[in-house]
C-alpha cells in the first residue's frame, strides 16, 4: 500500500494536465464523432463541497487523502472518455453511505466497509476502503459485491484515470479502468 499523502498541490497540477487534455480532446470531438461531446471536466471543489468533506472526515470511515481530495476537487465528469469514468461530489458519497451504509469490503480487505467514491460508464462502481485502497465492482450490483482491486490509494487511481485519459485522447482506447 502506499504511504504517500495526497496533497493540494499534487492534485492542482493533476487538475490542470487532465483538464488540458479534456479541453484537447473536446476540441477536436464534434469534428471526430460528428456530435457535441457532452461533459468532460474536473470540477474544483466550493464552500460546499468542501463542507461535505469535512462531514465525510466525521463519519470515520473515510481515509485522509479522500478528505483532502474533496476538499481541492468538487467532482470528475469524462463523459466521453471510453464508457466514461465519474467520481462522485462529497455529497453525493455522503448521502449514499446514509442511505445505504459502507460496501462491504471485507472480502478483499481487511477493513470492514468503504464508500462508493464512483463508477465508469459501464455500471461499475469504484469503491474506497478504509485503508485508501480503491476497488472496482465486477458487476453493478453492490449486494455481496465481488471486487478487484485497482489502486493502492487514490493518489494512483487519479494516476491511472490520467494514463486512462492519455491513452484515450492518443489511440481512442480507454486504458484498464
Amino acid at each position: 500500500m502506499s504511504d504517500h499523502s495526497l496533497s493540494p498541490t499534487w492534485l492542482a497540477s493533476w487538475a490542470s494536465r487532465v483538464s488540458e487534455a479534456l479541453k484537447a480532446m473536446t476540441d477536436e470531438f464534434e469534428r471526430r464523432h460528428g456530435f457535441p461531446p457532452g461533459a468532460n471536466e474536473v470540477r474544483l471543489a466550493d464552500h460546499a463541497d468542501q463542507a461535505a468533506a469535512h462531514m465525510l472526515a466525521q463519519a470515520g470511515i473515510v481515509p485522509a487523502d479522500l478528505v483532502t481530495f474533496y476538499d481541492n476537487i468538487g467532482d470528475v465528469t469524462w463523459e466521453d472518455v471510453g464508457n466514461g469514468y465519474f467520481v462522485d461530489p462529497a455529497s453525493d458519497v455522503l448521502l449514499w453511505c446514509k442511505q445505504f451504509g459502507p460496501v462491504d469490503v471485507s472480502a478483499a480487505d481487511k477493513e470492514a466497509g468503504g464508500l462508493v467514491i464512483g463508477s465508469n460508464g459501464g455500471g461499475l462502481s469504484y469503491v474506497v476502503s478504509p485503508g485508501r485502497v480503491i476497488y472496482r465492482t465486477r458487476t453493478a450490483s453492490l449486494d455481496e459485491p465481488k471486487l478487484d482491486r485497482v489502486a493502492d490509494g487514490l493518489q494512483q487511481f487519479l494516476e491511472l484515470l490520467e494514463r486512462s485519459l492519455t491513452r484515450f485522447v492518443a489511440n481512442g482506447e480507454p486504458g484498464c479502468l
